[in-house]
């Protein structure tokens, strides 16, 4: 198909079954109550161990599919499509290009051929409307029209129909950003369920977080961070950081990456934040799983987490069957923390269908601060059990304390006695003074005050040493 004919299809199809405005996130009444505190369901968000490429899978909590992308062109879609096989996806209802460079359309035509031939078919493909010179390219239209698959232009405002949870495009506008530039006109994908958020950049970079940033701001504050252009230095900008202020974030890129992705000043940035950062070329396939109130990461490897490390992990190979295992969940507005250890592959995640019990569901406790009392009545000095902090298990299951330590900004450290446990929904407070240990109270045993009056830093890590909680007041 030429160019010329795609410039008329898009121009002619324009934006039939897209909808929305910009400027603002959070849903709209057509998709359902993603936005309740408790949605009905759950939500994956598969990020696919392509190498140097990207593929992210969407399955949304009553069925329906969203696929963003289908690697690098050397893998003519084989590994996307055995991994959607493996999860028995039988249909594509939205096939997202984010832009058209041969790492990310490069499974296009044959996904298309085989979900159109073999499946139940593709719904429709969403382009933003910017062509390229490649075979590629061209494959991936001819196979739109041999097919007679319905293709949207899509641009900023625009959102996806998936029941139950909200789909919507937050760039490129209108016009082009940076003359029409392929990597700055990415389709960017933010995803909202329940309290939980997952913001999807493509390869978006220095222009389109800027975009982003003033047209949206706060807004953009997101659970999961997906790493624009493979976590090259010109995206995740420090700016773009401190206002999607994400949870924990996600990189797509080949082990040994010929462009060095992702690169160390961002990785360097991750690290500086503490920001869990799971890499597809260390741990493999990545399935992020919400109930709406928290997100649970699993992996097919165990790996290092933070950026500065995340090189010393094992290169995972592409296209590997390894089942997924969950590492840490993160509560809506906590911190990361760590599931119980488990033998790789020994928890199924994402299967595509209706049986919850192996779908990456919470299988651990959560840990957050219910509430700091550092002003005491009196003095402080005299009253230091008028000084406490409590901490709330905010999971489904229960949660061994042992020998975790909760630290001030000064590093006043206390460690949990052993056998400390804290049951789904319960509180357990941790008193400056001295007193006798129950099952909802710890004591301390200082002399003097630990938490200042005027603003503090609440830091738990767990046994392993992993920072659970860093929260200031």
């Amino acid at each position: 198909m030429s160019h010329r004919r795609i410039a008329a299809i898009l121009a002619v199809v324009g934006l039939v079954v897209l909808s929305g405005c910009v400027g603002g996130l959070g849903g709209s009444d057509t998709q359902g109550p993603s936005n309740a505190t408790n949605p009905d369901g759950e939500v994956e968000v598969h990020v696919l161990n392509v190498g140097q490429g990207s593929s992210t899978l969407i399955v949304g909590p009553e069925g329906d599919t969203t696929l963003i992308d289908s690697g690098d062109w050397t893998d003519d879609g084989e590994d996307v499509i055995a991994y959607l096989e493996a999860q028995g996806i039988s249909r594509i209802d939205h096939l997202l290009t984010s832009h058209p460079d041969a790492d990310h359309i490069g499974g296009h035509a044959a996904v298309i051929e085989h979900f159109e031939t073999e499946r139940d078919g593709i719904g429709a493909v969403y382009d933003p409307g910017i062509t390229s010179t490649s075979a590629t390219y061209d494959s991936y239209l001819d196979a739109i029209e041999e097919h007679d698959v319905p293709l949207y232009e899509s641009r900023a405002g625009d959102s996806l129909n998936m029941s139950g949870v909200t789909v919507q495009l937050l760039a490129p506008p209108e016009p082009y950003l940076a003359g029409g530039d392929r990597n700055e006109n990415s389709l960017v994908v933010h995803v909202q369920f329940g309290a939980s958020s997952f913001l999807l950049p493509g390869d978006g970079e220095a222009a389109s977080e800027q975009y982003l940033q003033a047209t949206y701001g706060d807004d953009l504050n997101s659970t999961i961070l997906a790493a624009g252009h493979h976590g090259s230095y010109s995206s995740t900008s420090e700016a773009f950081l401190e206002t999607v202020s994400p949870k924990a974030v996600v990189i797509s890129s080949g082990y040994d990456s010929q462009y060095g992705h992702p690169h160390e000043e961002v990785l360097t940035r991750l690290a500086d934040r503490s920001i869990p950062t799971v890499w597809t070329a260390t741990h493999g396939t990545i399935v992020l799983t919400s109930n709406g109130s928290a997100v649970t990461v699993g992996t097919q490897y165990d790996a290092p987490t933070s950026g500065t490390e995340l090189r010393a992990g094992d290169p995972a190979e592409p296209g590997t069957t390894t089942g997924i295992t969950e590492r840490f969940i993160i509560p809506a507005g906590g911190t990361a923390t760590p599931l119980a250890p488990a033998e790789d592959g020994d928890t199924s995640a994402g299967s595509g269908d209706d049986d919850t019990d192996t779908n990456g569901s919470i299988a651990s406790g959560a840990l957050a601060v219910a509430d700091i009392n550092a002003d005491a009545d009196g003095n402080d000095n005299e009253n230091l059990n008028g000084e406490y902090v409590a901490f709330e298990n905010t999971g489904e299951s229960s949660l061994d304390l042992s020998g975790w330590e909760v630290a001030d900004e000064a590093g006043t450290t206390y460690t949990v006695p052993n056998g400390v446990t804290v049951d789904p929904g319960d509180q357990i407070t941790l008193y400056t003074g001295s007193g006798t240990d129950s099952d909802s109270e710890l004591y301390w045993g200082q002399s003097r005050a630990v938490w200042n009056n005027g603003g503090d830093t609440i830091i738990v890590r767990d046994d392993t040493d992993t920072l659970v909680i860093e929260e200031a007041y």
